[in-house]
């Protein structure tokens, strides 16, 4: 049961889902699954005592330390409850639409967000969404109410890849907009101006919200192992160029190494949590990541 709870981990599989709760549930139980071989444990505050957990029971209080030595689950009965307002920002562009096999830039985010909004109601965190692409699409605000997640779950089932990037433009227009202090999580392939993308991070960062980036690529835009002569298209301007991969191909990947070493330093530079995926890569890295920055926080 648990290496059949793992599977759902791998986007390829839940892929061939059509039913984003069911697959917000799977990836979540699968990766609650997995949590005791990572190395990763304890996400927890102070608590007082604990009992034997049963159906019905609020994942948030699980104790994974105790899950780790026992092989069981235990709830923590919590001496003080913290909360915490999420705003998932999902880049909607015409860009985010490519893919190189079965899954693109866009499914991978919204699979993702599904998972997080998933595991922040059930931790009775109030999470938001926002869609955007070169304008805001849609804005939903922070709720940590259980009929809250449904409404969120058919958001991002509908939400497609569509014009233009101007993501810079876009991140001051949302820090503007998102008043309330809390974390913001963007899930975008940030292609565009660097600077630019840094700037409007900072504005959140100046509003005193905490940040992390999910910068979600496919593999062959980080490798660029096309073997064929190709006609590449831009998404978003429909200009194309006919050429031989492999004699743009180390040109190419130190131009991308540039681009992402560029914006990893410079989140560091301004505490920014920065997390490079591809659409191939299982989803526990990025929930870990989400829970080691939700730790920090506190409440």
């Amino acid at each position: 049961m648990a290496e059949e709870s793992l599977q759902y981990l791998n986007p390829e599989t839940v892929s061939k889902l059509t039913n984003l709760n069911l697959i917000a549930r799977l990836v979540v139980e699968g990766f609650i699954t997995g949590l005791h071989k990572s190395p990763y444990h304890g996400f927890s505050v102070e608590f007082a005592e604990h009992r034997q957990y049963m159906p019905g029971d609020n994942i948030r209080h699980l104790d994974w330390k105790v899950y780790a030595k026992t092989d069981r689950f235990y709830v923590k009965q919590f001496e003080e409850e913290t909360n915490l307002k999420a705003y998932l920002l999902l880049d909607a562009s015409a860009s985010m639409g490519y893919t190189s096999h079965n899954i693109t830039k866009l499914q991978y985010a919204t699979y993702l967000s599904a998972a997080l909004a998933y595991l922040m109601i059930k931790q009775q965190d109030a999470v938001g969404l926002l869609t955007f692409d070169e304008t805001i699409r849609s804005y939903m605000p922070p709720r940590s109410v259980g009929y809250y997640l449904p409404l969120l779950l058919k958001e991002l089932q509908n939400t497609k890849s569509a014009k233009k990037t101007n993501l810079a433009q876009t991140l001051h227009q949302l820090a503007e907009r998102i008043r309330r202090r809390g974390l913001v999580i963007l899930l975008s392939d940030l292609l565009d101006d660097p600077q630019k993308i840094i700037s409007g991070l900072k504005h959140f960062r100046h509003n005193k919200h905490q940040v992390i980036v999910f910068h979600i690529l496919d593999p062959y835009e980080q490798n660029f192992n096309f073997s064929r002569n190709s006609q590449f298209v831009d998404m978003e301007t429909g200009e194309k160029i006919t050429t031989q991969p492999w004699h743009i191909r180390s040109a190419y990947r130190d131009l991308m190494s540039a681009f992402i070493r560029s914006i990893k330093t410079q989140c560091r530079e301004n505490n920014i949590d920065y997390v490079l995926l591809n659409t191939r890569e299982p989803f526990d890295r990025a929930l870990v990541q989400y829970l080691l920055k939700r730790k920090r926080i506190g409440g």
